[in-house]
């Protein structure tokens, strides 16, 4: 499996395991099924509601805690100094963990909400500094941020953001954003890789399948992975848990990336940074 290095010295697989949904025993079964077959890193968040089964998952797995990378995050209403750190050790005692692996900021401050936004953003990010200074993170990072909220919390962070998990996929894969962090060496991070299922009706990816002999899936997870990007699919399906991790054996040619890079828009799930917590009217 090939890692990458994050800014702070600290090493990610290419491919994780998203969790979002993943509740109760079958969340807990799919989690252990992953770890079996390859997967080390797993992707959940205070807001899914499911930290509890991830932890349960990790505990009852036999797998040593230390080859197993735990990424959660802080969701939108507990931004701020103090309601980080209540949020982040609530997190911490669900999970039944020492430490977590990567923290994310899940959304930024915005004007909508917030009287002053760069404020709360920074105030929320020198609490997961301190977080981290004290060993309780080993990264730290963003999700959702776009370019405006990231210059504005370059200003007053000493740390710098390891990651940014951004809605990255064909049809919607933010290339501008993903530029501007790789040229701050960020690494970026796809939330739905597969376009909330929007991807298999796709002429153009089932045909790159056929060619390839391979799932459309795992034609969209290559596409990001060659984008240099780190993708988290989800699955409680043995089959396609096994499927999304196998996706090293092939490689798409340059034509075949610019194809996909050239897709019209699908499966956006119409959610933006600067306007939460309303979603756009999005006709599929």
């Amino acid at each position: 499996m090939k890692e990458i290095v994050l800014n702070d010295g600290n090493k990610l697989p290419i491919i994780g395991f998203g969790t979002y949904k993943s509740t109760e025993q079958e969340g807990i079964q799919s989690i252990k099924n992953a770890l079996k077959i390859g997967y080390r890193m797993f992707d959940t968040a205070a807001k899914y509601n499911n930290e509890k089964e991830v932890g349960t998952a990790i505990h009852e797995s036999g797998f040593d805690r230390k080859e197993i990378i735990i990424t959660t995050k802080l969701w939108r209403e507990n931004l701020g100094y103090e309601a980080t750190k209540k949020a982040f050790n609530k997190s911490l005692k669900t999970l039944k963990l020492d430490y977590i692996d990567l923290y994310l900021i899940h959304w930024p401050a915005n004007a909508r909400n917030y009287d002053d936004w760069q404020k709360t953003n920074a105030d929320t990010w020198r609490a997961m500094e301190e977080l981290q200074a004290d060993g309780k993170i080993k990264s730290i990072g963003l999700s959702n941020f776009w370019q405006e909220h990231l210059e504005a919390l370059f200003l007053t962070a000493n740390v710098a953001p390891a990651i940014n998990q951004i809605e990255f996929h064909p049809g919607y894969w933010q290339p501008e954003l993903t530029e501007f962090c790789k040229s701050n060496d960020i690494m970026v991070e796809s939330w739905s890789p597969l376009a909330r299922g929007k991807v298999f009706g796709n002429e153009v990816i089932q045909s790159l399948a056929k060619h390839h002999h391979k799932s459309i899936a795992q034609i969209c997870l290559r596409w990001i992975t060659q984008h240099g990007v780190i993708s988290i699919p989800k699955s409680n399906t043995l089959k396609r848990i096994e499927d999304n991790f196998n996706i090293f054996d092939f490689k798409l040619s340059d034509k075949e990336m610019l194809l996909i890079n050239e897709l019209p828009e699908m499966g956006f799930s119409g959610e933006l940074p600067n306007i939460w917590p309303d979603v756009l009217d999005i006709k599929n």
